[in-house]
């Protein structure tokens, strides 16, 4: 019996987008991937609010019993989110990818087309 809980994609970028490789690699720490969407963080949004979404997301997160959790999206709430998880003894980490960019003019304009690699995941450490 597998005795590994899930993955935790806690992020914007939903994980049947993913390539094979981050695909396999997530595997390797979860029996299954489960996607939990990143929300979008408003601009105008205060400190007290941050804290209250960190609390609610990392309260789902946790309640999975998640294996690991892959968490990235606005700096702050992923910061928190991170700091709570790491307390509760859960990995978390960050993709780590290979930034390809081509960079073309157009009409006075510079358009750029990144396509990003994966490579592997990398540990937060949380003191």
């Amino acid at each position: 019996m597998n005795e590994k809980g899930c993955f935790i994609n806690f992020t914007n970028h939903p994980s049947r987008f993913w390539s094979k490789e981050q695909y396999s690699a997530a595997l390797k720490y979860g029996n299954v991937i489960k996607d939990i969407p990143f929300p979008n963080v408003s601009v105008s949004a205060g400190e007290d609010e941050i804290f209250q979404l960190a609390q609610k997301y990392a309260k789902e997160i946790v309640e999975e019993k998640p294996s690991a959790v892959l968490c990235q999206g606005e700096f702050t709430l992923a910061y928190q989110v991170i700091t709570i998880l790491s307390k509760s003894g859960i990995l978390v980490m960050a993709a780590c990818s290979e930034r390809l960019v081509e960079e073309e003019h157009v009409d006075e304009r510079t358009v750029k087309h990144a396509e990003y690699k994966f490579v592997k995941f990398r540990k937060y450490y949380v003191e």
